[in-house]
């Protein structure tokens, strides 16, 4: 199981959730070049470790555990790991 960001990080890109996680899943890193170049935050689910530390630090209410992802985005479970395929 991992966190998920949806839709509400969309151009939102807070990195409160950055700062908190223990395990630095969250990407890309406000200070690197990258995080002016997409338009969310992603978790990492192979670096997670389900600890939900993010989850009340998001001032939009984007993170989820995988399984409380709302069904209308559900597809972000998806986003999140296509983007550490890269």
């Amino acid at each position: 199981m991992t966190y998920i960001i949806a839709e509400p990080c969309i151009d939102v890109k807070d990195s409160a959730c950055v700062d908190v996680c223990p395990v630095d899943c969250i990407h890309p890193l406000p200070d690197t070049p990258e995080f002016e170049t997409v338009n969310k935050l992603y978790i990492d689910p192979e670096e997670c470790i389900d600890c939900g530390v993010c989850e009340p630090e998001c001032p939009v209410e984007a993170i989820f555990m995988e399984d409380d992802v709302p069904e209308e985005w559900e597809n972000y479970i998806q986003i999140d790991a296509d983007y550490f395929k890269q």
